[in-house]
């Protein structure tokens, strides 16, 4: 018997498992996660964060004075 192709195979069935959870839940919260990222870049650059239409959208625009 070759129980170690075996562990193998089910490690890298496990692996597969965990990237297309991780990948589906980048996509359903990967445009939250930019707009959190861009609001604070904005905050660094002096910039004023606005929020786009969906959510990933968002931008920085200058200040009016």
């Amino acid at each position: 018997m070759n129980k170690k192709g075996q562990a193998l195979v089910e490690y890298v069935l496990i692996i597969a498992l965990v990237s297309v959870v991780i990948i589906g839940l980048i996509n359903i919260f990967g445009g939250y996660l930019k707009d959190s990222i861009m609001k604070a870049s904005c905050s660094l650059v002096g910039e004023e964060y606005v929020k786009g239409e969906k959510a990933g959208e968002g931008k920085c625009q200058s200040r009016s004075n």
